[in-house]
């Protein structure tokens, strides 16, 4: 896989070395930005330029993600649920909170309790993504999204042959 392909591509998948390392790299491109943008006083030809590259490290980062998860053998759905899914959580406890700000007694209880109930929500949300994509290992073998992508050799694709499928299911000798 070039660099290219690791880095802006949405197919495919990765394991987790690549994952990490490529979110090394682009921190590393973050910080090196940062510093320059210190050094040089942050005008605008220099505005101009962080925002693409933090754009282009935005994108990059959602197709490190998706291929971590197809490695998973999850879609890339799932990783709108793990980014934006804390956010709606702890914004539905604010929002309870905030409907419910001229109340005393119980009802304030218990929007508190809501309130904390959905922050630890989103935030054990985050971190179920966060362990799914960056810790847990890929499905070995063959998926759905292709090769196992830590496979060695002639063994990397695990997939029964096609000829011999069809040749199972019409009862027809294998040749061996």
């Amino acid at each position: 896989m070039d660099a290219w392909t690791l880095f802006f591509g949405f197919r495919g998948r990765i394991n987790r070395a690549k994952y990490w390392l490529a979110l090394l790299i682009l921190f590393a491109a973050d910080a090196v930005l940062s510093a320059l943008g210190y050094a040089t006083g942050k005008g605008m030809a220099f505005q101009i330029t962080s925002y693409a590259v933090n754009l282009a490290i935005f994108v990059s980062t959602l197709a490190l993600g998706i291929k971590r998860l197809h490695d998973r053998d999850r879609s890339g759905w799932w990783l709108l649920l793990f980014y934006i899914g804390p956010f709606l959580v702890g914004f539905a406890g604010w929002a309870l909170l905030w409907a419910t700000a001229g109340s005393f007694g119980d009802v304030r209880m218990v929007s508190l309790f809501m309130l904390r109930l959905c922050l630890m929500g989103g935030i054990v949300l985050a971190i179920w993504g966060q362990i799914e994509i960056g810790f847990r290992r890929g499905t070995v073998g063959y998926n759905r999204f292709g090769a196992d992508p830590i496979a060695k050799g002639e063994h990397r694709w695990s997939r029964p042959r096609r000829d011999l499928v069809i040749e199972a299911a019409t009862n027809a000798p294998i040749d061996r």
